[in-house]
């Protein structure tokens, strides 16, 4: 991991963490040649209003700690998923339903997937 993903990487999981989003995940993709970005960090709240200070937090932190600011923020409308663009990081936050039906971290079998144990 390059220093300054590695550094938003932690940033991010640091502020998923502090809302007690749980279930994080970080997805390496960089054996994977040609892939949009290098990481997907994703998470889950408990419900919309959780989805969305989860993401809220992490667009602050990541800009308090790292100066990073999203290239794009999807899917604040509905709070099922929002997508956050850093790049070469993705962040996913899910309600639980919605990420069991996508199950994005399961759908490249040659990424690498550390799994952040939950904060109680």
């Amino acid at each position: 991991m390059q220093k300054k993903e590695n550094k938003l990487v932690k940033t991010i999981v640091e502020a998923i963490q502090d809302k007690k989003g749980q279930s994080v995940v970080v997805v390496d993709f960089k054996k994977i040649t040609d892939f949009i970005c290098s990481y997907f960090v994703i998470c889950q709240g408990n419900s919309r209003p959780q989805v969305e200070a989860i993401a809220r937090n992490i667009g602050e932190y990541a800009y308090d700690k790292t100066g990073e600011k999203p290239f794009a923020v999807s899917g604040e409308n509905n709070a099922l998923w929002i997508a956050i663009d850093y790049g070469d990081v993705m962040v996913h936050v899910f309600e639980p339903e919605t990420r069991k039906f996508y199950d994005l971290e399961h759908l490249w079998e040659d990424a690498t997937i550390t799994t952040i144990p939950d904060i109680q």
